[in-house]
């Protein structure tokens, strides 16, 4: 059975970091690509990040430079650290496996976890 499990969501100031992590499944973990999306309010979701098995990385524009993804393959677990964080990243994040690195391509998957909320305000 598929699980995808998000934690470390919150609230947090402008400016500030948070990391977030994914329990997956093994038998989806050490054969896909994984990555991050997120949804905000009123938009759709969004692929922010990707890295595959072997550790190539890749984050969208929206976040270069303030986002790393990581994975350990030992855990079935991925990461997202998030630094510099904006009140325009606000959304509720979640985990899945991804069709490619790069360009990032999402999954077509129908199933989602529950996703962690990240709320950025003063």
């Amino acid at each position: 059975q598929v699980q995808l499990a998000e934690s470390g969501g919150g609230l947090v100031q402008p400016g500030g970091s948070l990391r977030l992590s994914c329990a997956a499944s093994r038998s989806i973990f050490s054969i896909n690509a994984m990555g991050w999306y997120r949804q905000a309010p009123g938009k759709q979701r969004e692929l922010v990040a990707g890295i595959s098995v072997g550790g190539i990385r890749n984050v969208a524009d929206s976040v270069k430079g303030r986002f790393t993804i990581s994975r350990d393959n030992a855990k079935n677990t991925v990461y997202l650290q998030m630094n510099s964080l904006k009140p325009e990243d606000t959304a509720v994040y979640f985990c899945n496996v991804v069709r490619g690195i790069s360009p990032l391509t999402p999954t077509l998957s129908e199933y989602w976890g529950q996703g962690t909320q990240v709320t950025v305000s003063s």
